[in-house]
């Protein structure tokens, strides 16, 4: 994840590169990993130092249910119904009037909502027909840690498993 408060000039910005430093802590999940950062940060040691690492990735795609063209078709209408009442509002308010840009809005959000869901799920042809949500996950999560302060870190870790 990105922190929109990291340091601008901390090492590895710009190009890829592969994450440094000695491992201090491994665990099962991300949410493990990010407690045992945050007990650091607790503990006022220097988490600059620290990065989390997922180790063997895999994307997994979650399945939601099957897709039917009422489906398709309900998405479309209720999604582009929403698009419609926000742009039918922001139209009322520079025209003074709100209840014809409103209808004008929905009319037009509901058209538009068919037509970008019904076309490309026709163009699938069935050899989609379900949903689904993709999640990139690893199957464990390393704490890695500078040299310098490593020892000091993993201490503290194991204090946090007691």
């Amino acid at each position: 994840m990105t922190n929109p408060l990291s340091q601008p000039n901390r090492a590895g910005r710009g190009l890829p590169t592969p994450p440094t430093g000695w491992p201090i802590g491994s665990y099962s999940t991300y949410a493990e990993a990010q407690r045992a950062v945050d007990y650091l940060s607790d503990q006022e040691f220097s988490v600059q130092d620290v990065t989390i690492v997922g180790v063997d990735l895999m994307q997994v795609e979650r399945v939601l249910g099957r897709l039917t063209w009422a489906k398709v078709i309900g998405g479309g209408i209720v999604s582009g119904a929403w698009l419609g009442v926000f742009f039918g509002l922001l139209l009322g308010i520079f025209t003074g009037g709100l209840l014809g840009p409103l209808l004008v809005g929905i009319v037009g959000g509901i058209v538009f909502g068919l037509i970008s869901t019904t076309i490309p799920y026709a163009a699938t042809r069935g050899t989609r027909d379900f949903s689904s949500t993709m999640q990139l996950v690893a199957t464990r999560y390393d704490v890695l840690c500078d040299p310098k302060t490593a020892e000091s870190g993993r201490d503290m870790l194991a204090r946090l498993a007691l």
